[in-house]
């Protein structure tokens, strides 16, 4: 196997990994971004500690990601700026984005994310990043699952109509 044989860390990265690995980190920055300014206009305290998780976790997949990137030579994507905090109440109600839209979202990101992770680990041939992503596959679906939770409590998931099976007896 020569330049594959050793450890993956001394393995050069294949260009589909790195435009994964690349592209994955643009749109983790680009989320916290968003969850940044969804933080300022939530006003449900649960759903508030949900979001503050997403970014931490976005930012711990950066640093990760970030680290890979630089020691294998390539150019990080750039970073939006971080956003201000802001009073809910300073927003006009219909410039808002409710709480329950707020949820949706961030279930979708993270449904997203999830399939991100397992498409880049399914691509992988360095061991060491498909872990890694596996890794941030499993905490996603670890906060999916909160989110979930949260969205049933609160009565903000819609679910699809529900196929309820009848029995044949009368």
């Amino acid at each position: 196997m020569g330049i594959l044989s050793g450890n993956p860390k001394d393995e050069p990265m294949h260009y589909g990994e790195v435009y994964s690995a690349w592209s994955y980190l643009l749109a983790g920055k680009g989320m916290a971004s968003a969850y940044q300014t969804m933080l300022s206009h939530s006003g449900d305290q649960d759903l508030k500690k949900l979001l503050e998780e997403a970014i931490r976790l976005s930012k711990q997949e950066e640093e990760q990601i970030e680290a890979l990137l630089k020691e294998n030579g390539v150019g990080l994507p750039p970073a939006p700026p971080d956003r201000p905090d802001a009073c809910v109440n300073d927003i006009p109600a219909g410039a808002r984005f409710m709480d329950p839209e707020v949820a949706a979202k961030l279930s979708g990101d993270i449904a997203a994310g999830m399939v991100g992770c397992s498409t880049i680990m399914g691509q992988c041939i360095r061991e060491d990043i498909a872990g890694m992503f596996g890794q941030f596959h499993t905490q996603k679906a670890a906060l999916g699952v909160k989110v979930l939770r949260m969205n049933k409590e609160k009565g903000w998931l819609i679910p699809p109509p529900l196929h309820l099976h009848k029995s044949d007896s009368c």
